[in-house]
């Protein structure tokens, strides 16, 4: 039996498929709602003023590259997210002070909020 986590429309499931040679039938294979991700650690309101910077996809955030308040440029990467054991840098919209929305080790999904420049 080999296990595998299948993520379907956001949802992990757990699910054993078992291999099976010629002439052997193969079993009903069982699924089950796998263990939830710890919560992501909350994140502070999001300024009303600036433009929003969204998570194009899910994955972990593995580095914030500046300070709160820091002066960033367009274009300069700002976030490494990992989503599928690679490193994608997440690059500023435009030029302002950055207010990160997210903390290190959070996991995030499409369109969520991590940043906002202004």
């Amino acid at each position: 039996m080999r296990n595998f986590v299948v993520v379907i429309d956001g949802k992990s499931y757990s699910v054993g498929v078992e291999e099976v040679g010629e002439g052997q039938t193969v079993a009903p294979v069982v699924t089950q709602a796998a263990p939830k991700a710890a919560a992501p650690v909350a994140a502070a309101p999001v300024a009303a003023n600036g433009e929003k910077v969204l998570s194009p996809f899910p994955g972990l955030i593995k580095k914030l590259l500046f300070e709160n308040g820091a002066t960033v440029k367009k274009d300069e990467p700002i976030i490494v997210l990992e989503a599928m054991k690679m490193d994608n840098d997440i690059t500023a919209p435009c030029d302002g002070k950055i207010t990160y929305q997210v903390a290190k080790g959070a996991n995030v999904e499409s369109d969520a909020v991590l940043a906002v420049i202004g």
